[in-house]
């Protein structure tokens, strides 16, 4: 043996030992990164037919604007800086076609519906301001519009009902600088420091008492992070009815539980010292105990949420595709979220799914409080909608989608991430089971669902739409809300009206409605409505007829007018109640989909209120009606400036018209009651606040379809279930030991905006 071979192996093996410790250190340690699935293979013509759906482009809005601006005959200022007294373009958005066109369209090979867009357009420079509303098409080259106001409407639509566009409030806030406070400097100093940028103020609605009015109170706070709690006690009513803006005038003044007719009699009885002072600490710019700023440092990351494999949805256009579900999504400027041609296993489920309406009814013994009653869609749900944030508003890996909007403009803006879409593990089993008597075996089904997401910030709150999609079939339609409660300055008797949240701060008692627009297509377009509950009968027992049993027995009953399917907001309702079709499944039950509400909500406004037909929709939890093209919506974002004389009134869709094998659409509220508690610092959280409806198969399959999920997981005390061909979960240590690409973090919501 050569002796040098010992030293030369030595040298070697040192030599393999270096080169893999810094194969090693150069990895750091890390799992290889996740490989992805084949992406899911896509039927081209149910991509290209959810077109028929898709929000208008920032390129056709523009067409739209430039025909407008040449074929109306009359100058339009842009809505950024327009004047009451000027014609501007307040919003562009789809004109969805009708539902009949549709149909031919996607089902009987029927030409596409031509492409329009519906404008709402303000003419105050004319003899007779008036709001109208033009449809034009075809896009993406415009070649004509038709007024559809009185069709729609019947009759003109008045301006003063028109929601107050940006630079209507820019314009008051400037009154309210130049005019209001300069009418009152000693109390304006003394009292709140005022030095023009300190103050903030919040609008309130409806804007008076009478058809007509366009009378406004606005409330003061400190202009401080989370202004929203932080009252300082004065409120101004300002009447600005006028289209000439140098005639508005301060119609009342409220300070501190008092009500002076202007600001210079404010202003007269502070120097007088006749006036009760209730001063104020000066907040940070930070805003202190509404800051949302965290107070504890940084510590373990939360857990994250990917997929090992990539993404099981796939997302073309506005077409989402996940197991058995398909849906086109878009986004309406007033009303948010919304779905159509929603199909399960091929079949159409539902034509429509669409969020119609937030409302909140304040209570307060401030005057701006009292008498707030906000309708959100007519500040725009669709129009507020919030850039999410990855990692916390969705999933750090959800598909985020880029959505379009042409409102208090003449040019389109990109709303960045504006939507996000994600399959979520809800971390619990949609459905299991453990035999431990006779045959020993586990079955069971992860419930991993799709959800399609967005957040719409109005003012103080911010709404939570989610649409989510279950592998049984299921749909839910829920809102969580959160962002910060609305407040009152604490004085007097306040606390009949809410709790006390700081110093000087009362958290206003104050209810949530939301309406949902739910068109149901079970089995095809005819249904009928059927209720099943249970009820309690008496019998002798066959076997003993000395003994008396109480067994529950299944009643039937169909619902055949709208009249019947209208269920008041606190009234009892059927258990089950479903839309049935025309056929049946294997068992000989007719098939249908069944509607389940989520609400815990406060009481609806009394009915003998002057305002309440704005809002009747919210008398009830639910109404089905026939479906008619020319009650798209149970409510108009006109009723908000002129809730007495409305421009819908929901309770006239219900007129008594058969509903048995009809085109149904259900109208469903669910709401909450809200008391502001200490909690609410710094700002309300979604859990509790949560509410909504479930959509789920009754008898429509002959069997649960989540059975046929590649997800279930089964195996015996025979098998080895430690074998991945015998149990997926087996197969994790290996499969999800990938680590996920993630992207930087990027978030361009201060820039969204900007215009294009």
């Amino acid at each position: 043996m050569n002796p040098k071979l010992p030293y030369v192996l030595l040298v070697g093996a040192a030599v393999i030992i270096f080169i893999l410790s810094c194969m090693l250190l150069s990895r750091g340690g890390r799992s290889p990164s996740c490989e992805s699935q084949p992406s899911v293979e896509e039927k081209t013509g149910s991509v290209s037919q959810s077109l028929v759906f898709a929000d208008l482009t920032a390129e056709e809005m523009s067409q739209v604007v430039w025909y407008l601006q040449g074929h109306l005959g009359v100058p339009l200022v842009d809505a950024s800086r327009a004047r009451p007294s000027d014609n501007c373009i307040a919003s562009v958005d789809l004109q969805v076609p009708a539902k009949a066109e549709v149909l031919r369209f996607l089902d009987g090979g029927g030409a596409r519906p031509p492409r329009e867009a519906l404008a709402v357009l303000y003419f105050g420079n004319q003899a007779e301001p008036n709001i109208s509303e033009f449809v034009v098409g075809p896009l993406p080259t415009p070649a004509y519009h038709r007024d559809v106001t009185e069709r729609k409407y019947g009759g003109k639509l008045p301006y003063h009902r028109r929601p107050a566009l940006g630079s209507e409030y820019e314009q008051l806030g400037a009154f309210l600088k130049t005019k209001a406070f300069a009418a009152a400097p000693t109390f304006m100093k003394e009292v709140l420091e005022y030095d023009s940028t300190n103050v903030a103020f919040q609008t309130t609605v409806p804007h008076g008492f009478q058809s007509g009015d366009r009378v406004t109170w606005f409330v003061l706070f400190q202009n401080v992070s989370g202004f929203f709690v932080h009252p300082v006690g004065l409120e101004v009513l300002v009447d600005h009815s006028s289209l000439d803006i140098s005639q508005w005038a301060v119609s009342r003044v409220f300070y501190n539980g008092q009500y002076y007719r202007d600001m210079a009699q404010l202003e007269s009885a502070y120097v007088q010292g006749r006036i009760s002072v209730e001063k104020v600490r000066k907040a940070p710019r930070d805003g202190d105990f509404s800051s949302m700023k965290p107070r504890a440092a940084a510590a373990a990351l939360f857990p994250v949420q990917f997929e090992p494999q990539g993404p099981r949805y796939s997302v073309r256009n506005n077409h989402v595709r996940f197991q058995g579900w398909s849906f086109a999504f878009g986004m309406s400027v007033s009303t948010g979220l919304r779905l159509f041609d929603i199909r399960h296993k091929g079949e159409r489920v539902a034509y429509e799914i669409s969020v119609q309406e937030a409302l909140s009814v304040y209570g307060s013994n401030c005057p701006g409080g009292m008498s707030t009653r906000y309708m959100d869609g007519s500040f725009g749900l669709g129009r507020y909608t919030s850039p999410l944030v990855p990692g916390v508003d969705c999933p750090y890996l959800a598909t985020l989608v880029d959505t379009h909007a042409l409102s208090d403009s003449l040019r389109p803006r990109k709303r960045k991430a504006s939507l996000c879409i994600f399959e979520h593990n809800l971390g619990s089993p949609l459905r299991r089971h453990y035999s431990n008597l006779q045959a020993l075996y586990y079955g069971g089904l992860v419930n991993s669902a799709l959800v399609i997401r967005s957040i719409a910030t109005v003012g103080n709150y911010d709404y939570v739409w989610d649409f989510i999609f279950y592998q049984n079939g299921a749909i839910e339609g829920k809102v969580q809300a959160t962002g910060y409660p609305s407040s009152s300055f604490l004085h007097g008797d306040g606390l009949r009206y809410g709790n006390r949240l700081w110093e000087h701060t009362l958290g206003t008692i104050h209810t949530h409605f939301v309406n949902y627009k739910v068109d149901l297509d079970v089995g095809g377009v005819k249904n009928s409505l059927v209720a099943h509950d249970m009820a309690f009968e008496m019998t002798r027992a066959p076997w003993s007829p000395e003994q008396q049993i109480e067994r529950p027995r299944l009643t039937k009953k169909v619902l055949d007018t709208e009249d019947q399917a209208a269920f008041r907001l606190q009234s009892k309702m059927p258990r089950y109640i479903y839309f049935a079709a025309n056929s049946k499944n294997k068992w000989g039950h007719q098939r249908g989909y069944r509607i389940q509400i989520t609400s815990f909500a406060g009481d609806h406004i009394p009915e003998a209120s002057s305002m309440e037909r704005a809002i009747s929709w919210a008398r009830y939890q639910l109404a089905v009606t026939r479906r008619k093209e020319e009650e798209p919506t149970s409510t108009s974002i006109y009723n908000q400036n002129d809730p007495w004389t409305p421009t819908v009134a929901f309770a006239d869709f219900i007129n008594n018209e058969t509903i048995t094998n009809e085109d149904l659409v259900a109208w469903i509220t669910a709401g909450f009651l809200h008391i502001p508690h200490s909690e609410d610092i710094p700002n309300t959280v979604t859990v509790g606040n949560s509410v909504g409806f479930l959509l789920r198969p009754y008898n429509y399959y002959d069997l649960d379809p989540s059975i046929y999920s590649h997800d279930g997981v089964f195996f015996t005390s025979e098998q080895d279930f430690t074998a991945c061909e015998i149990n997926p979960l087996a197969c994790l240590p290996k499969t999800a030991s990938c680590l996920p690409n993630f992207p930087p973090f990027t978030y361009d919501g201060f820039r969204n905006m900007s215009r294009l």
